[in-house]
């Protein structure tokens, strides 16, 4: 089985969370607590895009991996 679908999510949640990262630094608006409230729901949601950064940390692996394929 492929891991390629649940990288493009786990990419697309990081992504997420640095928007709402950037909305919080220059507007000091955070977009999930306007939408859900500070509730179990906006937790959850920290929560995975938490989760979806560790895991991108091992895209470095597979990207080193992919170059060294590549090199030899």
């Amino acid at each position: 089985m492929s891991s390629k679908p649940f990288d493009i999510l786990c990419l697309t949640l990081t992504i997420v969370g640095a928007i709402v990262w950037g909305l919080i630094g220059f507007f000091n608006f955070n977009l999930v607590d306007a939408l859900f409230g500070f509730s179990w729901v906006s937790r959850v949601i920290y929560a995975l895009v938490g989760l979806s950064g560790l895991y991108c940390l091992s895209m470095y692996g597979k990207i080193a991996a992919a170059d060294a394929y590549h090199r030899s």
